[in-house]
């Protein structure tokens, strides 16, 4: 998945460049892979420290984070990982739903293009994990299938706008996949089968609602799971 790039004039650089994005991304993939958690203080020394960078850097990348919706900087207290509220999560999940079904139907309509066939190894993939008995893998799998999905229907905006979100929604699905039990990926599976049928078919709208439908179905198992317990954020 690829990032946006900021457009404007750079100003003479304080650090070596791609300093700033080698660090936006190292704690991206942190806070989206569970490292930190939501509510997590998140101190500029020990990320610099860690990262092998300067303050100045990671105080950039942090706010870069915040514009992405992933970490929360409070004036005169400190930064945070962003948690979501329930409502959030089903608001999140309702544009998903209508992403994925708009990448769907878009990449019905391009044809036998690589992004088939790779989701075709996807697929198989994740039955053979399922069969040996390897959640993680298969879960992984599963979220890559999504991904893949969107990329196919190439259409840079749809990319960026579905990695934002799967980048917010990341620490609820990881609360969820290890609570799913092997008949809800085998369901899960099953629908992917049918969204890449309805591709193969060519049918765009059939993939779109087939798509969707499996996206609420991931709404779902996450909240069902109940990520936020007894410390449930107001709405």
């Amino acid at each position: 998945m690829q990032e946006s790039e900021e457009v404007g004039v750079r100003k003479p650089a304080e650090f070596p460049l791609g300093t700033q994005e080698r660090v936006v991304e190292q704690l991206r993939r942190a806070i989206t892979g569970g490292l930190h958690a939501p509510g997590d203080a998140l101190s500029e020394v020990a990320l610099a420290e860690a990262y092998g960078a300067s303050r100045t850097p990671v105080r950039e990348a942090l706010k870069q984070l915040q514009v992405d919706g992933l970490v929360e900087i409070r004036p005169r207290v400190g930064t945070f990982v962003r948690g979501l509220s329930r409502r959030e999560v089903v608001e999140l999940f309702q544009i998903k739903e209508v992403l994925e079904g708009l990448g769907a139907r878009l990449l019905a309509g391009r044809g036998r293009v690589v992004e088939v066939d790779l989701l075709e190894e996807n697929l198989s993939c994740a039955r053979r994990a399922l069969a040996e008995g390897d959640l993680d893998t298969c879960a992984r799998l599963t979220h890559e299938f999504h991904d893949l999905v969107v990329l196919g229907a190439d259409n840079t905006s749809l990319v960026h706008r579905h990695r934002r979100l799967t980048d917010q929604l990341a620490y609820h699905r990881l609360v969820a996949g290890p609570s799913r039990r092997p008949k809800a990926f085998e369901s899960a599976l099953d629908e992917h089968r049918i969204v890449l049928d309805r591709v193969l078919d060519k049918d765009g709208f059939g993939a779109e609602a087939a798509m969707g439908l499996h996206a609420r179905a991931g709404e779902q198992a996450v909240m069902a799971a109940d990520p936020w317990g007894e410390d449930l954020r107001e709405a």
